[in-house]
C-alpha cells in the first residue's frame, strides 16, 4: 500500500515553527532593500525586484498578530507561489530564520488546534511532531492572503512594473 509522503520546509517565528509544503516555495533569498508602497497594510513591507519582476514582500510574523522584531542575519525571504481564485500570484514572505527541509506521512499529521489558538487555525493544515518532541505548525499559504489582499498585493506589484516600465520608456 503507498502511503502519501509530503515535504515541506520550516521556518521560525519567534520560538515557533512553522512548515510550508515545498510545492509552495519557488525560492529563499537574503534580506534585501525593501522599497515601501504607500497606503499599504502595516504587515505588507513593500516591494523588491526579482530578476525584473516586482515582487510583494509580506512581514508574516505582523500578519498572524505577532511583535515585529528587526531583522537579523538570520532573517530571509520565502519567495512563494500562492493560488487565489485559480490564478497564481508569486509573493515574498518574510520569517526569521529557515531551519530544515522534511518529508511526512500524511498520517502522522495531527489535526490543527482549536479555538483558543494564538493563531488563526483556519490557517493552519495540521501539526506534525518531530523527532526532538517541538512541534511544527503546517500552514496552508493560500489561505493565509485573503482574496482581497492578493488582488491588493497584485495590483500593487502591476502598478510598480507599470511604474518601472515608464522610468525605462
Amino acid at each position: 500500500m503507498d502511503q502519501e509522503i509530503d515535504s515541506f520546509i520550516s521556518f521560525k517565528l519567534g520560538e515557533e515553527y512553522f512548515a510550508i509544503s515545498v510545492s509552495k516555495v519557488l525560492n529563499i533569498l537574503q534580506l534585501v532593500q525593501i522599497t515601501k508602497v504607500p497606503t499599504a497594510p502595516e504587515y505588507m513591507k513593500g516591494v523588491i525586484n526579482l530578476r525584473g519582476t516586482v515582487l510583494p514582500i509580506i512581514d508574516i510574523r505582523m500578519k498572524f498578530g505577532m511583535d515585529p522584531i528587526q531583522y537579523q542575519r538570520d532573517t530571509v525571504i520565502l519567495v512563494l507561489n500562492v493560488q487565489i481564485e485559480n490564478e497564481n500570484v508569486d509573493a515574498g514572505i518574510l520569517v526569521d530564520s529557515v531551519k530544515e527541509v522534511f518529508e511526512i506521512k500524511k498520517e502522522e499529521v495531527l489535526p490543527p488546534p482549536g479555538i483558543g489558538s494564538k493563531y488563526k487555525s483556519k490557517f493552519v493544515d495540521g501539526i506534525y511532531k518531530m523527532s526532538d518532541d517541538r512541534f511544527v505548525m503546517l500552514l496552508d499559504i493560500d489561505k493565509i492572503f485573503s482574496s482581497d489582499e492578493m488582488v491588493m498585493l497584485k495590483e500593487t506589484a502591476d502598478s510598480e512594473e507599470s511604474a518601472n516600465a515608464q522610468q525605462i520608456d
